[in-house]
């Protein structure tokens, strides 16, 4: 969470204006000198933060539905997915600043390795998609998916399983040291609904229903599960075990005694309690807003196959309605939790400066919904929001320690 913060003014700040362009019809390259021989600076820019108007488009955006002027590195970028990962990160922050409220600890060793088994079950998702999307045809032209552009559906499905093998075991081995099942049968519900997403005989997503299982996957299920797994199994023999042989020599401390034992008991079993849940709940919406504007740039290729999203459902000026209901929903449960004292003060005001992002996504959303080559980067601007959000959502839980501490 800490390690985050550095990245917050480079998430938030807005890009200056680039440099008008030259009058003139030729341009003209300044040489510069390396090793002797003439070599040409060209620089490519970096995409921007923030999402020009639609009179100033990006040559990236406007070349994203054209595939064969797409570079390859452009290609494997895409196919890596790298930004979807938040997805893995904020969960599993946002649990551990949920645990650190409730108990005041936090087990850095817990956290590095859930977030690499994280990261390993994501990369499953992203394999295993690309593998049952090639099988149906939806992704036989799409040439950022994985099987076209490794050419071998089989090599893409054995990673796909390895990344899951060991993804599975970390988990286990962070539910094993916690000591608690919770945490275990929770980040088991959660990939139970990555596999009934996607793969036969299921394939619940081509039934419209993958936002539901997206939301109970990140939501509850997995925030909920990373926040049983951070408490240690022997920290609490340790305390029991010196509290054990202490009484037995102050014998006439019997009350003293019990006063200790209900503080160190949430170390026993983490409570589930309306914090994680509302936390969860929040978490739970961003990553669906993810999902659900990814769908907007490939209707006619879902619709073509069977895979009736909800996008070729309702069509995307609706689907536009639906992102700016779900964004309002979003701040108006902030707002509900806060005053219901089911989130701390410093979560809902730290989450409401991201008012201008959830803004960003709406309005990009309802001014390009209709146009392939730009729509494909709404699911970027919410991958920000969600980011942002969990960011700020972590932070405030800490904050709130850190003030009754005070």
């Amino acid at each position: 969470m800490a390690t985050a913060l550095p990245f917050l003014p480079l998430l938030l700040s807005k890009p200056s204006s680039p440099p008008p362009p030259s009058l003139s019809r030729r341009t003209t390259t300044r040489p510069l000198r390396k090793c002797g021989k003439l070599a040409v600076a060209a620089r490519k820019p970096w995409p921007p933060l923030w999402p020009r108007s639609s009179s100033q488009p990006t040559p990236e955006v406007a070349r994203e539905g054209d595939a064969d002027e797409i570079s390859r590195a452009t290609l494997l970028w895409r196919a890596a997915k790298l930004p979807i990962y938040s997805v893995a990160l904020v969960p599993l922050t946002v649990g551990s600043a949920a645990a650190y409220l409730q108990t005041g600890l936090f087990f850095a060793k817990h956290y590095f390795v859930i977030l690499s088994a994280s990261m390993l079950v994501i990369t499953w998702l992203n394999l295993s998609n690309d593998v049952y999307d090639f099988d149906t045809g939806a992704d036989r032209h799409k040439k950022e998916s994985v099987v076209n552009i490794i050419g071998s559906r089989t090599v893409t499905q054995y990673a796909a399983n390895i990344s899951l093998a060991l993804g599975f075991m970390g988990l286990i081995w962070a539910s094993i040291e916690a000591g608690d099942v919770r945490s275990i049968l929770l980040v088991a519900y959660a990939i139970l609904c990555g596999y009934v997403y996607q793969c036969p005989p299921f394939r619940l997503s081509y039934q419209g229903l993958g936002e539901p299982l997206c939301f109970a996957a990140f939501g509850p299920f997995a925030t909920t599960a990373f926040y049983f797994t951070n408490r240690s199994k022997y920290l609490t023999r340790f305390i029991y075990k010196s509290i054990y042989l202490l009484i037995h020599d102050l014998l006439d401390w019997i009350t003293p005694f019990n006063h200790v034992m209900q503080i160190f008991s949430g170390l026993s079993h983490l409570p589930l309690t309306g914090t994680v849940l509302s936390a969860s709940v929040l978490v739970g919406l961003t990553t669906t807003f993810i999902l659900f504007c990814s769908h907007f740039h490939q209707i006619d290729g879902d619709r073509a196959v069977g895979k009736m999203s909800p996008l070729v459902r309702i069509g995307t000026r609706a689907g536009s309605k639906v992102v700016r209901f779900g964004i309002v929903s979003l701040y108006f449960l902030l707002l509900a939790f806060g005053l219901c004292k089911t989130l701390p003060l410093t979560c809902v005001f730290l989450c409401a400066l991201t008012l201008p992002v959830g803004k960003i996504v709406v309005d990009y959303v309802e001014e390009n919904h209709n146009d392939n080559n730009k729509i494909f980067m709404a699911k970027y601007y919410c991958v920000r929001l969600h980011a942002l959000f969990g960011i700020a959502l972590a932070l405030g839980l800490w904050l709130a320690r850190a003030g009754n501490k005070a």
